[in-house]
């Protein structure tokens, strides 16, 4: 059910604490079922424009000034120092998707703004597509379909790559929270799971039942090498010829973190060989330009950054979002709390 956009009489008094949603409309019809906008309202009282889109307008400077709790989704406005000025009561913003380093400034860590995001739970979908990618990948599904869409005939295992899930080697770059997923997903397989993150303890490698190696031998034994990293200038083309060089011939590339992480040049220069194959949910750039070879290779598959939450799986992301203010007004807890060091602000 579609959502009108309407403005929420806020002129009785409540015991609730004030929030207002900044988002896109788009994206509160898509995030809010009806169920999670109850809960939601059960706990504070939503003000102002319903979603406010405009910060700039009288109602929702009169909705700020009140608001203890923003909730903020895609199509968010920038929310910089001048409209925390504007918002002398806010405690906390909940995110309803990933990163806010698109429109937080790093302004609301200092002065205490306590943020939280839905980022675990847009973790699900995108590890689960990644195991998909996995086996597809290991099934060489994309390879097989090109042969029959071509010979129209029964499958020939003749100069494909070594087929199969069974007893193989997956390489995890980034023990991240997607990348903790997979890890999760994938120990169902009958796989040995490596994984490089200089971040992650013996301790936690332990824990998780994984190995940790370093880069170079994280490619070197790897059947399908599968990246969960973040995109920062120290991560930028992580994966290059290099590194690629690494990986054996047949192994399988799988990409639904960020293009940037692979050196695009290198990785289209194997691909046009036939030496590796790819599942590739995000590219650099993003799309790719129209006369990449890649479109067109057998041993690639291209989807258009849809690993993440879209359709039904973006209620998990409201839904984890109301959680999140259940349980800052109930218990002033965060589940899923975010320190200014582990966004890499820079300013």
């Amino acid at each position: 059910m579609q959502k009108e956009r309407i403005a929420v009489d806020h002129t009785a008094p409540s015991s609730r604490p004030s929030a207002v949603i900044v988002m896109a409309e788009q994206s509160f019809r898509e995030v809010f079922s009806e169920t999670a906008l109850a809960r939601l309202t059960a706990v504070v009282e939503l003000v102002g424009p319903l979603p406010i889109t405009d910060l700039d307008s009288p109602a929702s400077r009169d909705a700020l000034r009140a608001a203890r709790v923003m909730l903020t989704g895609w199509g968010a406005p920038r929310i910089d120092a001048a409209v925390l000025d504007a918002a002398p009561r806010l405690e906390t913003v909940v995110h309803t998707a990933g990163t806010v380093k698109t429109f937080l400034d790093a302004e609301a860590f200092r002065r205490g703004i306590r943020v939280s995001t839905a980022a675990a739970a847009n973790a699900t979908p995108v590890a689960e597509f990644t195991l998909a990618a996995i086996v597809f990948g290991l099934k060489r599904a994309s390879r097989f379909a090109h042969q029959l869409r071509t010979t129209r005939r029964h499958r020939s295992v003749d100069g494909m790559p070594q087929v199969g899930a069974n007893g193989v080697t997956i390489g995890i770059l980034g023990a991240s929270r997607v990348g903790r997923e997979v890890i999760r997903l994938v120990s169902r397989l009958d796989a040995r799971i490596l994984v490089c993150d200089p971040y992650l303890s013996a301790a936690d490698a332990a824990r998780l039942g994984v190995e940790a190696v370093p880069l170079d031998e994280l490619c070197r034994r790897s059947d399908v090498l599968t990246l969960h990293a973040p995109s920062t200038p120290d991560t930028r083309h992580i994966i290059g010829a290099a590194e690629l060089a690494l990986l054996h011939d047949g192994a399988v590339v799988v990409n639904t973190a960020r293009g940037a992480l692979i050196d695009t040049e290198a990785l289209t220069a194997e691909l046009v060989r036939g030496r590796l194959d790819a599942y590739l949910d995000v590219t650099d750039p993003e799309p790719l330009p129209g006369g990449s070879p890649l479109y067109a290779l057998p041993n690639v598959v291209l989807t258009p950054h849809i690993a993440g939450a879209l359709g039904n799986e973006i209620h998990r992301l409201g839904d984890s979002a109301v959680r999140e203010v259940e349980q800052y007004v109930g218990r002033g807890i965060l589940a899923h709390e975010l320190r200014a060091d582990e966004l890499a602000y820079t300013a």
